[in-house]
């Protein structure tokens, strides 16, 4: 299957560095014009001159904005006022014993992780509807439905995005506009690797020892390895294509087998 994405605008949230990063790879590589989007502009300038060395001829824009303000998003729709494609990846996550997550905390994971996503497709959504085309990922996580006793405040995050795209995938009916979420597994971002050698032998080989780390501490998995992120860009390309007009309202999972489960 070839993937086509000439003259399509899309955006990715928090695309400096790990998944949504190789997202912005992969949609560049199937020729769309990509906007890279994150706080920090010295990251920013890397990831971008990474892209552009890896995809010759990639027309990469390069928005420094933080999505989870009013302001944020203001200057993000200065410099780009629509596109063909939205992912929402930007995400925080940590873990918390239950009892001790404060308020401040409940409601800065559903900002960060869920309104940052809906402020930006009630932003971009009219300007695709007007246009009969366009494509809306939000990355959710097998801890929306596997939710993780350490972080559940992660894990209602995550849950809330599958109702947001299921929510805006009806208000886009009929329209050529499809809204999907991601669920992706456990997968190899920055950092991983020292927390995967802080819980088996220091001394195993990266493929071993991520192996052995998956057996003892993600045995549900039937990958049994992490997921590479361009394993998770993977599907969000097709997602983003004319090939896949016919999945809206879905939540799709890219998880290695993590949730036991035969239905998302």
């Amino acid at each position: 299957m070839r993937i086509d994405l000439s003259g399509r605008t899309a955006l990715v949230t928090g695309s400096s560095q790990g998944i949504g990063k190789a997202i912005a790879k992969g949609l560049a590589e199937a020729g769309a014009r990509v906007a890279v989007n994150g706080r920090d502009a010295g990251k920013l300038r890397d990831a971008v001159a990474e892209l552009t060395a890896q995809v010759p001829g990639a027309d990469v824009i390069q928005l420094a904005a933080d999505v989870t303000t009013t302001d944020g998003v203001d200057t993000l729709l200065a410099a780009l006022p629509s596109v063909d494609i939205l992912v929402n990846n930007l995400g925080i996550f940590g873990s918390q014993p239950a009892l001790d997550i404060s308020d401040e905390e409940w409601r800065r994971y559903f900002e960060v992780n869920v309104l940052a996503a809906v402020r930006l497709i009630r932003a971009y959504l009219p300007s695709m509807t007007d246009g009969g085309w366009g494509r809306i990922q939000n990355i959710a996580s097998d801890s929306a439905i596997v939710i993780p006793a350490e972080m559940i405040h992660y894990g209602m995050s995550k849950t809330a995005l599958l109702a947001v795209s299921r929510g805006f995938a009806k208000e886009a009916a009929g329209t050529g506009v499809t809204v999907n979420s991601v669920i992706a597994g456990p997968t190899h971002t920055g950092g991983v690797e020292d927390f995967v050698y802080q819980l088996v032998d220091k001394d195993l080989p990266w493929d071993e020892a991520q192996r052995e780390f998956m057996r003892l501490h993600r045995p549900q998995s039937l990958l049994q390895r992490l997921i590479e992120p361009e394993e998770i860009a993977n599907m969000c390309v097709y997602l983003a294509s004319p090939q896949a007009s016919a999945t809206t309202g879905a939540a799709v999972r890219v998880d290695g087998g993590y949730v036991d489960s035969i239905v998302p």
